[in-house]
């Protein structure tokens, strides 16, 4: 798309115009990429977040299961077994809320991010026409 947009200005203007054209287009890739970069950065922090969460209800787990054992070796081993499944169960699904949630956040920053970057497009679209309007004139 911008490369196409910027053999169109090429192709139209004159020397004088293709300088500013292309500035434009320099600012445009800049600013995709920069929003890339933040969505990027941002689901690399989701995902150390979802590990840390996991290892903390896993050292949990383990120090439950050695408390209860070292508490009772032979009377019950069926309860405590229960107990260790529940609570694991537990925090997978809390974790799983947890996720979604971000992701759901995460979704709904790319959809205003992509909102925001069509508006920006469209009034530099705007900003470039308007130039090339006031060139022309003053070629005439």
């Amino acid at each position: 798309m911008m490369t196409m947009t910027t053999m169109l200005t090429m192709m139209t203007t004159r020397r004088r115009t293709t300088t500013m054209t292309m500035k434009m287009m320099m600012m445009m890739t800049l600013m995709m990429m920069i929003t890339t970069m933040t969505t990027i950065t941002m689901l690399l922090v989701i995902v150390t977040i979802m590990l840390l969460l996991l290892l903390m209800t896993m050292l949990l787990l383990l120090t439950m299961r050695w408390r209860r054992r070292s508490r009772t070796r032979t009377r019950t081993r069926a309860k405590t077994t229960t107990t260790t499944t529940t609570m694991m169960m537990m925090m997978i699904m809390m974790t799983m809320i947890l996720t979604m949630m971000i992701m759901k956040m995460m979704m709904m920053m790319m959809v205003m991010m992509m909102m925001m970057m069509m508006m920006m497009m469209m009034m530099m679209m705007m900003m470039m026409m308007m130039m090339m309007m006031m060139m022309m004139m003053m070629m005439r």
